[in-house]
């Protein structure tokens, strides 16, 4: 135990000291640590840290928590041998379970517990008022400790426990926060903010006076305590009281800091860089398991040095709180994606030396990254090319290849050397587009040839694409959809599997951003989403959106243009049972002085009662009701901003017997604002700041300064509400961990070391069971691999896919044999059997811990959405055994 003694008969304040240092905001993450362009923001992290560390050397009863450790690890990099040594002192000194000397956090989010800043209250005591904002003022007046466990009650309702406390701007907690009353007689208080402690002897030497001095009291009859502490040690002692507690199912979200400012525009921001975000998460996955696959050969190989710490420290940054929420100044967003395309190089050179040994031959491998733009030089020129798809998944997958070329026919093989059917599509502008379907193996990869046909040549496919106006529907062997003739919008959607159907009415708006008004002065921007009306505009106006049909043996598209900035593509594969919805939106206009908010929105006739479904963090699936909260009574004063939640992977609507369910490519904010409606933001430009700090307006120029323009893809699924679970589950992991193209010209060597080349390549004996992901496959330390397999369904939510599953590790892998396992908390710091977590009762009734199980390897069982950790000692086999 290293937290400091509490006093049972009196109130303990737990002082936390802490900094909120952002990882990049107005600044860049460089930029906050050296301290420069401090006339933008006052920050210099490096010397917050070096200034901290100090101090707590100075006292050992001082404590300090800190979260950012993007910032620790490159203040760490710079540290000699005998600060690391310190720092390590520090740490070991916090050790025990319940406390901590200097707890590093990285798994932990902002600690500042402050709503309204600068609250000044009278004073009981007062250490100073000092410039740079920390003075610090605290007051305890009329609190009384209640009988038969009532806990302490104080006069006033809405400071936490009656403990006030002034920093001058800098306001730890005050205003609206906190509560009339503790349940025990410890209050915790967060002595911090935004890049504080660049002085630390400061605020330490201000806190060791107002303990002193409040504590020095107690001989004259005080009944208050207070002491340096942690959130872990403050834990401890609410534990120590053997209460039960309240259990809180749902989240915080919509978030509001006033009655027209829902913090519901950020689930939307900076579109592109969302999507960026994802698809880096993506490729850090591929490139891992691509590196424990291959072994050192990755690191090390003909292409040179691959390194996957570069993109996995730049994904983590790009996930930090004003950065893929697009929360950030444009310059620091643009610094962002410089990191991640820095991270991206590195891997490329890592995936290739990978598939080269594991493959048998060294390739000039070509990494396309303008795909979605449809550009890709080697595939334009090139009359014979390789592709390289490699599956991260646990299961086999068939992926639409969609690559821009100039012929007007091709052959395609795959790895066994035989015919795959392809089409040339019109594509996207400016080429056309070679579309084939192509197969990979479970955690593996599949090589396929293409070869341009001359003129004389005769096609492979004897079928070819048609354009043609005006559509009337598409389909496949699962899925039909129909449209209106008239107004050439999608209107039905029919599932041919289980002969269901459903009116579908699908278009895109806008919601005219508010600028401010007489009732409230606060403008949509960044952060706040607040349209001035209810209603949205549609996009097309009161026109017919144009349409035409292309058509050939693997996918059938219906192009529709809403506007000149506006349009989509109704996209059926061939075997695919999902509709794909591709649309294109950009450069908003805004010479009209309007700020535009772009929808995409659903109608149909299912009878929702205000209920609609989004994920949590692609996991959990949470039910929303329209104008409700569940543990509070709401008085709603925006009625569409303040129904919109984050959408990471899922939105659906459902009655008794169907249920609609759209698939999202990245983070968007959504909603059902009507019965049988359901909406996803896709875009937002804005002409004005949202005061929130930021200090400009969401406009987002693009590479022409004209307006950025975004493109992203919405899967619908309709379904029977027994089965959806099955169909969304899956299909939501695959659009999450994508298989990878890799291209090279040429048809690829036939031989290496004597024998044929691997043109297909599996990293494992068996696939996983469908409920089961590969959440983690990545090298940890010498000889040692970290793996993470997840449950990937509900309880209760599918027959079949909500039952627990056993998994045979030691047979599992085909690159390497595991020769030793143990099992690892989340975070695989601490070997599970050493982890001792409190045990907790809630007011439902006491509750048991789970036993931590003997760990057989053969036989690892998944309970419905349980994620197992363990480090696994690996020996690999030689290439081609």
């Amino acid at each position: 135990q290293s937290c400091p003694p509490t006093r049972p008969d009196l109130l303990n304040v737990h002082l936390v000291p802490h900094t909120h240092d952002d990882v990049g905001w107005l600044k860049t993450v460089e930029q906050y640590f050296y301290g420069v362009r401090n006339e933008v923001q006052h920050a210099g992290v490096q010397y917050i840290l070096d200034s901290v560390v100090a101090q707590l050397v100075a006292n050992p009863s001082r404590r300090f928590v800190y979260a950012e450790v993007a910032f620790l690890a490159r203040w760490w990099r710079q540290q000699d041998e005998a600060t690391r040594r310190t720092v390590r002192q520090l740490v070991e000194q916090g050790g025990g379970r319940g406390g901590d000397g200097t707890h590093v956090s990285p798994r932990r989010g902002w600690l500042l517990l402050g709503g309204t800043w600068g609250v000044s209250l009278e004073e009981d005591v007062v250490m100073g008022a000092h410039k740079g904002g920390t003075g610090v003022s605290l007051r305890v007046m009329g609190c009384t400790l209640g009988r038969g466990g009532g806990g302490w009650k104080c006069p006033w309702g809405h400071m936490a426990g009656g403990i006030g406390v002034s920093l001058g701007a800098q306001g730890v907690m005050g205003g609206d926060w906190g509560a009339e009353r503790y349940r025990t007689n410890h209050i915790i208080m967060t002595m911090g903010s935004d890049f504080q402690y660049e002085n630390a002897n400061l605020w330490f030497k201000n806190m060791d006076k107002l303990i002193a001095h409040v504590n020095a009291r107690q001989a004259n009859g005080s009944r208050v305590h207070v002491l340096y502490s942690t959130p872990s040690c403050y834990l401890w002692e609410l534990h120590r009281a053997n209460l039960s507690w309240s259990l809180k199912t749902d989240d915080f979200f919509p978030y509001a800091d006033g009655p027209h400012q829902f913090w519901t525009g950020y689930f939307t921001s900076r579109p592109a860089f969302k999507r960026y975000e994802r698809l880096s998460n993506n490729f850090l996955q591929i490139c891992s398991q691509l590196e424990a696959l291959a072994g050192p050969a990755s690191r090390e190989g003909p292409y040179g040095l691959g390194d996957s710490s570069v993109l996995r420290e730049a994904v983590a940054v790009a996930q930090h709180h004003d950065a893929v929420s697009g929360t950030e100044k444009q310059h620091v967003a643009d610094d962002y994606a410089r990191q991640l395309a820095a991270g991206w190089e590195s891997c490329q050179l890592l995936v290739a030396n990978a598939l080269a040994s594991l493959g048998g031959n060294k390739e000039n491998f070509i990494f396309c990254n303008a795909l979605n733009v449809s550009v890709c030089p080697l595939t334009e020129a090139a009359g014979r090319f390789t592709v390289i798809l490699y599956n991260p998944l646990g299961r086999p997958v068939s992926w639409p290849i969609r690559l821009p070329v100039n012929g007007g026919s091709y052959a395609v093989t795959d790895p066994q050397g035989q015919p795959v059917p392809s089409e040339v599509s019109p594509g996207q502008p400016p080429h056309p587009e070679l579309l084939f379907q192509a197969s990979a193996p479970p955690l593996g990869f599949s090589t396929f040839t293409v070869s341009r046909l001359s003129h004389g040549d005769p096609p492979v496919s004897p079928h070819r694409t048609t354009v043609s106006p005006q559509p009337r529907e598409i389909h496949n062997e699962h899925v039909r959809v129909l449209f209106d003739p008239v107004t050439g919008h999608l209107k039905e959607i029919q599932n041919l599997d289980k002969s269901i159907s459903l009116p579908v009415f699908q278009s895109f708006y806008w919601y005219n951003a508010s600028a401010g008004n007489d009732e409230s002065a606060q403008a949509s921007g960044a952060y706040i989403f607040r349209p001035n009306s209810s209603e949205p505009i549609p996009v097309s106006g009161s026109k017919r959106v144009s349409t035409y049909l292309v058509k050939n043996a693997l996918v059938q598209e219906v192009h529709q243009n809403f506007s000149s900035w506006c349009s989509q593509v109704v996209r059926l594969h061939a075997g695919q049972p999902y509709v794909e919805l591709e649309w294109t939106v950009g450069p908003i206009p805004v010479a009209d002085g309007w700020g535009k908010e772009i929808i995409s929105r659903f109608e149909t006739t299912l009878q929702t009662d205000a209920r609609f479904y989004t994920d949590s963090n692609g996991r959990q699936i949470l039910e929303r009701r329209r104008d409700y909260r569940p543990t509070w009574n709401l008085s709603q004063t925006e009625p569409v901003a303040g129904n919109y939640y984050p959408v990471n992977s899922r939105i659906f609507i459902k009655d008794k017997k169907f249920q609609l369910t759209v698939l999202t490519d990245r983070s968007q904010g959504g909603s059902s604002i009507f019965d049988g409606s359901l909406e996803l933001m896709v875009h937002r430009r804005l002409l004005y700041d949202d005061n929130r700090g930021v200090g400009e307006p969401l406009l987002e120029l693009g590479a022409d300064k004209q307006g950025l323009v975004v493109r992203g893809r919405h899967l619908v699924l309709l379904d029977t509400v027994e089965s959806a679970a099955d169909r969304h589950r899956l299909l939501a992991q695959e659009l999450f961990m994508a298989p990878y193209a890799v291209l090279a010209p040429g048809g690829g060597p036939s031989y290496r070391r004597g024998q044929p080349s691997l043109r297909q390549f599996s990293g494992l004996r068996r696939e996983l069971p469908p409920n089961v992901h590969l959440l983690t496959l990545t090298p940890w330390e010498a000889g040692t691999l970290l793996l993470r397999l997840e449950h990937q369904f509900e309880r209760g939510e599918s027959a079949n896919g909500s039952q627990p599953v056993t998994i045979d590790l030691l047979n599992l892998f085909s690159a390497f044999a595991i020769t030793s396992l143990r099992e690892m908390s989340l975070g695989a710091d601490l070997p599970l059997d050493a982890v001792s977590r409190l045990v907790w009762t809630p007011a439902t009734g006491p509750s048991q811990p789970r036993p931590v199980p003997k760990l057989d390897p053969s036989r690892v069982m998944l309970q419905p959405m349980e994620i197992r950790t363990f480090l696994a000692t690996v020996q690999y086999k030689e290439p081609g055994a």
